[in-house]
């Protein structure tokens, strides 16, 4: 599905952040993208929806490139930011319309999408209101809702549990096991290790920008030479100032 190959750019070309990652993600599975500040994962994320142009290397979806076909290849994913962005003069309802409108999905199946999710993070009375009533935590809804109407077949998840209280992380994991059951490929970028190591099947951990280590938790734990560690102790010796 999604191909990441030998991968290098950042926000200059004189000073590359990511240098030749290469990783995958396929349909139905959950990687877990993790690091360090500064690691790279938020360059490799804008890297792969295109908001940065790669200096080396290339990113293919379903086999085509964002150049080859920029709309196409847009409309299969969705995006969860850290940071929400929303238009204050739109309702919460209405900016769940929008996004179905963009997207082409039909008024009648985003109605019955938009009803459940509205429930299921108990956003359903707060269906008409505005941006900025909402606290950070409710702003972060927004983007989840948005994301999960569309029922990507790549969704890309960027340190999505700040903000939201315990049951609205309960609710986003379970939605997400509900995308991978139907074949969605899923990229989550999280410092939350614990909820990474049982929610993800494979990891990519950055440090400085390169991959130190990368497959299942049984492929990480051969690579560092460690056969009982957990996701969070692999994390800090691979990651940490005595890192690989």
């Amino acid at each position: 599905m999604l191909e990441v190959k030998a991968l290098t750019g950042g926000y200059s070309t004189g000073q590359p952040v990511i240098h030749d990652l290469s990783f995958t993600v396929k349909p139905g599975e959950i990687v877990g993208l993790i690091g360090l500040n500064g690691a790279g994962k938020s360059t490799t994320i804008k890297q792969i929806l295109g908001f940065l142009t790669p200096t080396q290397g290339e990113i293919r979806f379903n086999g085509r490139t964002l150049e080859e076909d920029p709309a196409a290849f847009r409309k299969q994913f969705a995006y969860i930011p850290e940071t929400p962005y929303l238009y204050p003069e739109l309702t919460l309802g209405e900016h769940l319309e929008l996004t179905a409108a963009a997207y082409g999905i039909d008024p009648a199946v985003s109605r019955s999408r938009m009803d459940k999710l509205l429930k299921r993070f108990h956003m359903k009375k707060r269906v008409d209101w505005y941006p900025d009533t909402f606290s950070k935590g409710m702003r972060q809804k927004v983007m989840v809702l948005s994301a999960f109407l569309l029922e990507p077949s790549l969704l890309i998840v960027d340190e999505p549990f700040i903000g939201l209280d315990p049951l609205a992380i309960h609710n986003l994991l379970e939605q997400m096991e509900t995308l991978k059951q139907q074949g969605t490929g899923i990229l989550l970028s999280t410092h939350v290790l614990a909820t990474a190591e049982k929610t993800c099947d494979r990891f990519v951990l950055l440090r400085e920008g390169q991959i130190a280590l990368k497959g299942t938790l049984d492929e990480m734990r051969r690579q560092a030479g460690l056969p009982q560690a957990s996701l969070d102790e692999l994390f800090i010796q691979a990651a940490g100032e005595e890192g690989l």
